[in-house]
């Protein structure tokens, strides 16, 4: 077996250090939250499942879409959740996996509803033509024409510069701009609810890494990190924390629009971080350090399943609508507080103006609330 040039050319990479060290610090800050208020007699803020159920005039099962579906913990939420009795919508970028992953559930719960439709979210053009396949199928199966429950759950880990078909760094359109189009697009599905409908966007703890924001179309399509300028060293780690702590941005900016609508529109928002998951986003990692970090992890208890780690996100798309804006982190229904960043007003205008004109550009008509943005 020859040596690993690979695995220590990454080694030398200033982002292979910020992922072992400053990623680490976050992720034990955020264990430290909940460890807090022991001292003082408290517990961390947490709220019960509740299982959702459509009204007796309704006959329709309630219907939820899960992004990155088909591994990870995008299946693991579409197992827990066809249990809970959703007619689930796994959507994926294989057709294959989709296939494969709807066998699998429906070998293990008989009874479990599942279609599977495929989407890529570094695509505009993708995004469009799932939103009208979703619709169309709704009126195909005689279902109630709404949703009941997004989760925004897709997300990558890329160590070099990938451009998308619509100019955008691959890993910011992956992680937080095609979900804030998915989002802005299904919208009115959720609006049509019955019933009160929800949106669970899948954040992370690196977030915390962020300090220094700048929110402009640099920023968003990639450019402030000089993806597009040819320069040999991606800065990976920076971009994946930047799009994390947009999609937690997003998440409390669209909990502050809804709220300032009148009632009969109640859709609640919450962000849910699941943690260090055993999941395939480091397969860009060299193998012999992924494999050494998941070794160090399990070691500190930190490394959890897919089973396991979805907790958080299973916690968020069952809690009470009153949890809207929470942050969930470490299961059992538990809530922490993310980085004092992520609950400036300012910025999250400031994103959500920004994201809107990305989609104005696109041709695609963004929802804005009657408060205005």
């Amino acid at each position: 077996m020859g040596f690993d040039w690979e695995a220590l050319q990454f080694i030398c990479l200033i982002e292979f250090w910020r992922m072992g060290v400053i990623w680490s610090i976050s992720l034990i800050f955020s264990y430290f939250q909940l460890l807090l208020t022991a001292p003082f007699g408290k517990t961390p803020c947490s709220y019960p499942r509740h299982s959702m159920g459509p009204p007796a005039s309704i006959t329709s099962p309630p219907i939820c879409i899960i992004t990155g579906a088909t591994s990870g913990l995008g299946k693991a939420a579409a197992k827990c959740l066809s249990n809970e009795g959703y007619y689930v919508i796994l959507a994926g970028r294989s057709l294959h996996l989709l296939s494969k992953t709807i066998q699998e559930i429906e070998k293990q719960h008989g009874d479990a509803r599942l279609k599977g439709f495929q989407i890529d979210l570094s695509s505009f053009q993708s995004i469009v033509k799932f939103k009208s396949s979703v619709e169309q199928w709704l009126v195909d199966s005689n279902l109630h024409p709404s949703i009941q429950l997004l989760i925004n759950n897709a997300g990558i880990l890329a160590t070099s510069c990938r451009l998308t078909p619509d100019g955008y760094d691959q890993m910011m359109e992956t992680n937080y701009i095609g979900a804030f189009a998915l989002t802005n697009l299904l919208l009115p599905l959720l609006r049509n609810s019955p019933m009160p409908s929800r949106i669970v966007n899948v954040t992370s703890f690196t977030h915390r890494c962020v300090s220094d924001v700048q929110i402009n179309e640099e920023t968003l399509s990639g450019k402030k990190f000089k993806c597009l300028s040819g320069l040999k060293q991606y800065p990976f780690a920076n971009i994946y924390e930047y799009s994390k702590f947009c999609v937690l941005l997003f998440s409390y900016e669209l909990h502050r629009q809804l709220c300032s609508m009148e009632p009969s529109h109640q859709i609640s928002v919450m962000a849910a971080d699941p943690g260090v998951v055993e999941t395939g986003i480091m397969r860009e990692v060299p193998p012999h350090l992924s494999q050494l970090a998941f070794t160090v992890l399990r070691f500190l208890g930190l490394l959890q399943s897919p089973e396991h780690g979805v907790g958080s996100i299973i916690d968020a798309a069952l809690a009470p609508k009153e949890a809207s804006g929470q942050y969930f982190f470490g299961g059992k229904g538990r809530t922490v507080k993310s980085s004092a960043l992520s609950y400036n007003t300012k910025l999250g205008e400031r994103l959500w103006n920004r994201s809107c004109e990305l989609l104005r550009e696109a041709k695609l008509t963004p929802w804005e609330s009657k408060a205005g943005s």
